[in-house]
This record gives structure tokens, C-alpha cells and sequence, in this order.
């Protein structure tokens, strides 16, 4: 019978958009438990740490180098039967660290269906057949573009940038605004239906704008952010007009000079979140990650469909009709999380303002408790759960353990926890300056999640 706490060797993804050398999250954690022939590179970036069972980027048992997918299908019960009849003898999700250093592409995830029909035509560019709704919590102040924004902000952007109106086009421009006016925030269906059809016409005009009218538009448009400043976007518009949207399209222009993306963040939320901030993007949900590191959760999938911001196999006619065109504020998208009820923190714990968070999307594949323990001695005894669980340390150090089986556990280290499993981790550090001590994020799921009852 294997022991339910497995210490977790996991992988480091080096894409163009992760952070440099040292300076990535992801990067340092996976050195924590690397090979010996893993050393960070000082002029390389490193982008995501992957913790699961995926088979591009498999979790290993760091004392006997057998993967984690071969340990859960040997021994069922350490995923629970249920959760492994359902999802197939593997994890149901794969827990990412992402370091974002420059604008990830602008993306959708495709929902289950989609996915099944994208992987059996082109294996090569999808290569699951599950869908991949995603959790991101922030470790740093991170930004992104996220969510299509309310209707009354984008026909601000036709009226004060120029040549964004010019991409969309006089016509389809006067369409959109003749359509959604005055029912920008109705809740009929029939107007939310007409309003979803004018944003999807518009988007998919400026999505399959040609070369030569993207260059001219970038060019004027970078021109202007470069000389308006405050008043670049006009006045009294959305929140994040004026120098701060100016700012960004220069930012972004010298990321990927004269892309599509440019543009489309006249029709997406920009979002920024503070550290221990979350946000849930349901599968068809359109974004693009700019900067800052993140702990991110999803459904065990890498498929995603690009269509800017991105050198790599973009897929515009699918994006453009795969999604939802729900518009909403950002603050609809972002997260609640709540008291973790299922934990028990010793009284040197409260005494100390050490917290366990649960972060629970509306999905039954995951959920991720983020808990800080402030001072040495301060302990946390998680409930037993019919699923599985990984636990991430990201500051700190302490133990962690399960029945007898006690190891270290600081920054970087990543266990496997079985269901069923008592688990309890220990701080063996004093929080300074108004810190924290031990943090740990725990992603886990059972099929009778009391985390859904809340």
C-alpha cells in the first residue's frame, strides 16, 4: 500500500513570456525539488511549474522517480474510487505556478464538447479532449485582460479612439452602437441575445483585420497613447482610461509590436489583483495574462485557442466562435473566498492571525484553501476528504505530515496527499514585519465536496 504523502519532483515550462532566471516563482520553486541536472539559468525564462498528472509535464515521486500518474493507477484508492472511475485514474485537475514576465496570447479554453471535437480533427494543436475552466489567485500584484467589459465601455472606445473605430469599421461601428444603446445593461433575453450578436460581428470584423490596415491603425494608435496621455481615450470614460490605458498600449506595442491585441483590449476588462486576489474564467471565456506571478487551478487539459499576442498556431475562426460574449464588470469574475471551515488552527495559531481561505469555483473538478501559519509552532489539521489533494509551499518552513510519516515542507516543496488522509502541517517560522510565516495552497477535490455546500 503506497503512503498517501508523496514529496513531488514537478517540472518547469520555459516560454518566451516567463519571468527571467531567478526572478520567476516558477523557476525557484521547481529548483526546490529538481533532478541534480536542473539549474537555473540566469538569461532564460521560465514561465509555469506543473503539479499533476498530466502527461506533457508528469509530477515525479521524488524518492523512487516514478511518476505520479503511475502511482494513482496502481493504487485507486489513493485518488478514491469515485473520483477515479470519473475522471479516468488520473487527477481531475493540474495546479500550475505561473511566472509572467510579457503578455501571454489572447486565449480561450474550449468547453468540453468543442475540445473533444478540436482534439480528433487536429491532435498536433489540441491535445486533450477535456475542457479547461481555470482559477487564478494572486502570489504578486498581478494585471490582465479578461472577460468581454460592459457594452457602454467599448462604445466609449468607438466614439474616442480613432482608429480603433476605423478597425471595426463606420458601418459595423453604427451597428453596434444603433443595436446595444440604451440596453446596455437590460436583462431581457431578447436584448441580450441582439447585443451578444453585435459584439461578436464587431469582434470577428477586428479579429480578421488584414496586415496592411493592422500596421496603419497600430500606427496611429500607438501615436496617440504616446502623445495624449490623461486625455488619451477621452474624458470621464472607464476607470482605467486616460495614461493608465496609454501606458499599456505602449507597453504592449513593445511586446508585440502592431498585434491584433492592441485593439482587442478596447473590448476586454483590464484586471488588476492584489496578492491573495482571485479570479474564475469559465471554459469560452476569452483572456490574456500580462505580468505577475500566479497560482493558477484548472481541469487537467492544455488546449488553448490563440488568436494574438502569441508567435505560436493561432486559431482565430474558432476563437471567434467558440465564445460566450457575456460582457460584465471584472468584479463579476472575481472570487469571494470564504473561512476554510474543515481545518483545525491551534491556538498559538489564532493567537497569531494565521488563516486558512477557501477559494471555491462553481465547477466540482477543484478547489485550492490558501493557509498561513504565523508563528513557529502554529499548526493546521485538515480534515480528511474523499479525493486527492497537492499542497504547494510557497514562503516559509515547517513539517508536514501524514499518520507517522513526517517531512519538511518550505518554499518550493510539493506533496502528493491521498484521500482520506488526516493531513497536518506545522510552521517552524516566525512571520516579520507584518509578513507571514508558513503559506501553503492545497488544491484538492472530492465528488461530495463540502467546500460546494457553502
Amino acid at each position: 500500500m503506497q503512503v498517501p504523502l508523496i514529496r513531488l519532483q514537478c517540472g518547469v515550462n520555459s516560454y518566451d513570456w516567463g519571468k527571467i532566471g531567478k526572478s520567476s516563482a516558477a523557476a525557484k520553486f521547481a529548483a526546490a525539488t529538481a533532478a541534480d541536472d536542473f539549474s537555473i539559468q540566469e538569461e532564460k525564462p521560465y514561465a509555469e511549474l506543473w503539479m499533476g498528472t498530466h502527461p506533457s509535464l508528469p509530477s515525479k515521486d521524488v524518492a523512487t522517480q516514478r511518476t505520479l500518474l503511475e502511482l494513482v493507477q496502481d493504487n485507486q484508492a489513493l485518488l478514491s474510487q469515485d473520483i477515479a472511475e470519473r475522471y479516468g485514474n488520473k487527477l481531475p485537475f493540474l495546479f500550475k505556478v505561473l511566472s509572467i514576465n510579457k503578455a501571454l496570447s489572447i486565449q480561450a479554453h474550449p468547453n468540453k464538447k468543442l475540445a473533444e471535437q478540436l482534439h480528433a480533427k487536429d491532435p498536433k494543436n489540441y491535445p486533450d479532449d477535456n475542457h479547461k475552466p481555470e482559477m487564478t489567485i494572486a502570489v504578486t500584484p498581478f494585471d490582465g485582460l479578461c472577460g468581454f467589459r460592459p457594452l457602454a465601455e467599448i462604445i466609449h472606445f468607438l466614439q474616442t479612439v480613432p482608429s480603433f473605430r476605423k478597425l471595426v469599421g463606420e458601418e459595423e461601428a453604427k451597428s453596434f452602437e444603433d443595436t446595444v444603446k440604451g440596453k446596455e445593461a437590460s436583462d431581457n433575453d431578447a436584448d441580450i441575445q441582439a447585443n451578444k450578436k453585435a459584439l461578436q460581428s464587431a469582434f470577428t470584423k477586428v479579429m480578421n483585420t488584414d496586415k496592411d490596415a493592422l500596421l496603419s491603425a497600430s500606427e496611429e494608435l500607438l501615436k496617440a497613447a504616446s502623445s495624449e496621455g490623461a486625455s488619451f481615450a477621452g474624458e470621464g470614460g472607464p476607470s482605467n482610461g486616460g495614461k493608465e490605458l496609454a501606458d499599456l498600449v505602449i507597453r504592449l506595442n513593445s511586446q508585440f509590436p502592431g498585434d491584433i491585441g492592441l485593439f482587442v483590449q478596447f473590448f476586454l476588462n483590464y484586471v488588476k489583483l492584489e496578492i491573495g486576489e482571485a479570479m474564475f474564467l469559465k471554459a469560452d471565456d476569452i483572456h490574456a495574462y500580462l505580468s505577475g506571478d500566479i497560482i493558477e487551478c484548472m481541469a487537467s487539459s492544455d488546449n488553448v485557442v490563440r488568436a494574438g499576442f502569441t508567435p505560436k498556431f493561432k486559431d482565430v475562426s474558432t476563437l471567434t466562435t467558440m465564445l460566450t460574449y457575456s460582457y460584465a464588470p471584472i468584479s463579476e469574475q472575481k472570487m469571494s473566498p470564504a473561512d476554510f471551515p474543515y481545518v483545525t488552527l491551534n491556538a498559538s495559531a489564532y493567537s497569531s492571525n494565521s488563516s486558512s481561505i477557501l477559494y471555491d469555483p462553481p465547477i466540482p473538478e477543484f478547489a485550492v484553501v490558501r493557509t498561513a501559519l504565523q508563528k513557529s509552532g502554529a499548526k493546521a489539521t485538515f480534515d480528511p476528504i474523499q479525493g486527492p489533494s497537492i499542497v504547494l509551499c510557497t514562503k516559509g518552513k515547517g513539517t508536514i505530515s501524514v499518520g507517522p510519516k513526517k517531512e519538511t515542507i518550505e518554499e518550493g516543496y510539493v506533496f502528493f496527499v491521498g484521500a482520506t488522509a488526516e493531513l497536518v502541517v506545522e510552521s517552524q517560522t516566525d512571520a516579520e514585519d507584518g509578513g507571514e510565516g508558513l503559506v501553503t495552497f492545497k488544491a484538492f477535490c472530492e465528488i461530495n465536496d463540502a467546500a460546494q455546500k457553502l
